[in-house]
């Protein structure tokens, strides 16, 4: 049974859950409570030295960094594929997850939230501007790049969701979650709600895996 060391509003473990739906996997998943440093944990620590979340504990192995999950579950659980195999199929594929995954969540997430307040003293209001800031831009530019592509829809890539969905879904629920204005990004709330209406992706939504839902 694979095991998945998570937090139910990491948006990295978000495109992990998501993923794993998609292929019908099955999982247990271990919650680590990321507000209490549970990531820190020497125990958490021996999984991954980054005390970062995700982490998958499969086959005799620990995966961490979501797309690296995700691309070992392309080649674990080839359907259906998340990560394209024509080349430029694929570099285009990842050039929309990257966005993302690589250019706006990094900068985001909580130990940079934390190192802002802690050490240089941000208020919430500079930090909050900060999130917008970095959110706003990866997201104009993946709009850009997905109506450059031609924005047939429903989803990022086309007819079916792909790396970049499973990317995408979470970072704009973290978006609202910090009030980010979405209205100038008509194909990304496009590729969003033909998600959000995919059994896989609703499973792996934060409300369903709460320690409290």
């Amino acid at each position: 049974m694979l095991v998945l060391h998570d937090y139910f509003r990491s948006s990295a473990g978000y495109r992990v859950r998501i993923a794993l739906n998609l292929k019908g996997v099955d999982y247990v998943r271990h919650e680590l409570p990321l507000l209490e440093n549970a990531q820190r944990s020497p125990e958490h620590l021996a999984r991954n030295p980054q005390g970062l979340v995700p982490a998958l504990e499969a086959e005799g192995h620990v995966f961490t960094q979501s797309l690296a999950i995700l691309d070992w579950l392309d080649a674990r659980y080839p359907e259906p594929r998340l990560i394209p195999a024509d080349a430029v199929a694929r570099a285009d594929a990842l050039a929309r997850a990257m966005v993302i995954g690589m250019d706006v969540h990094p900068i985001n997430n909580l130990r940079v939230m934390r190192y802002l307040e802690q050490r240089l003293e941000a208020d919430a209001d500079a930090r909050s501007a900060w999130t917008a800031h970095w959110m706003t831009e990866g997201l104009t530019a993946l709009e850009a790049m997905v109506r450059a592509a031609g924005g047939a829809g429903p989803f990022l890539g086309g007819a079916a969701p792909d790396v970049a969905d499973c990317f995408l879904v979470p970072q704009l629920f973290n978006a609202r979650r910090f009030a980010v204005p979405l209205d100038a990004y008509p194909l990304l709330l496009q590729a969003e709600a033909a998600a959000l209406a995919h059994p896989a992706f609703a499973a792996a939504h934060p409300d369903k895996v709460a320690p409290n839902a």
